[in-house]
């Protein structure tokens, strides 16, 4: 992948600064806002509340999900995935609500040979049904150090960040037939899995578990959530400012590597209608 100079320099940016006018921060501490949710003694918790880890070895993996649920906001974590050869290893990161006509957010980490890059695995949920995926390399080795993923989510729009920089935006298309997410409240999920039936290579690296246990950290979780829908809307309504949009567009051609919007192989007779919005 070629990236220019432009390019480069657009990483070291300003980020996007965004007004905390009628909305509510809130730096979280794990021990107060998360249940670890299974894995037996594998996801840990240290420093007071403020690092947590979850494991995989061969007997099971682990998982976590928030106390509280969210209706809008912004919701930042940062992580540090597992390192080495990670094929096989899946880190999932999500909002999701319950039942069969669920909605979800979804950043899916795919672990891959020494080497290679982790594949960053993003998809949307209305009403139970998903089917938008987009997927990128990063521009950086996502197991060397913690960096930021973020959802702002909000009544027009829903925006994927990594280190504040925007990598997708998935609009509100209702006024043409598309279901939002807008009604019902999500937790905060990870789990940390074996899925080397398709995680790698569609499943042909299979995990080495001779690596094993392997780890991922978690640290600085942070929500902005909004009083009410009404408030956060009048709240920043413009989806993303004109440098955000460069950063944006820079990315997903330099990076993204699936576009369930371009693929006419599955969907020969013409993309989604949101892709059009």
């Amino acid at each position: 992948m070629g990236i220019s100079s432009n390019g480069l320099s657009l990483v070291l940016l300003v980020g996007l600064v965004f007004s905390s006018l009628m909305v509510a921060t809130y730096a979280g501490n794990f021990y107060q806002d998360f249940d670890l949710t299974w894995g037996g003694n594998r996801p840990k918790i240290f420093k007071g509340g403020q690092l947590l880890s979850l494991s995989l070895d061969k007997v099971s993996g682990s998982g976590f999900q928030s106390k509280k649920e969210y209706l809008f906001g912004r919701i930042d974590m940062q992580l540090k995935l597992v390192p080495g050869n990670s094929a096989g290893t899946v880190t999932a990161y999500y909002l999701s609500s319950q039942g069969p006509t669920h909605d979800e957010i979804d950043f899916e980490f795919l672990g891959n040979l020494s080497g290679d890059p982790y594949v960053l695995h993003t998809n949307v949920f209305t009403q139970g049904k998903g089917n938008r995926e987009q997927q990128f390399y990063l521009w950086f080795n996502p197991s060397r150090n913690f960096h930021t993923y973020s959802v702002i989510w909000k009544p027009q729009h829903i925006i994927f960040l990594v280190d504040n920089i925007p990598i997708r935006v998935f609009n509100n298309a209702e006024s043409v037939g598309v279901p939002f997410p807008k009604s019902q409240p999500m937790r905060i999920y990870s789990s940390l899995w074996n899925a080397d039936d398709w995680a790698t290579r569609g499943g042909l690296v299979k995990t080495d578990w001779s690596k094993a246990p392997f780890t991922a950290y978690y640290r600085n979780f942070n929500v902005m959530e909004s009083k009410t829908s009404n408030s956060f809307a009048e709240w920043h309504t413009n989806a993303l400012d004109a440098p955000s949009r460069r950063r944006l567009r820079w990315v997903q051609k330099y990076f993204m590597i699936y576009n369930y919007c371009t693929d006419l192989k599955r969907f020969p007779q013409g993309p989604p209608v949101e892709c059009k919005h």
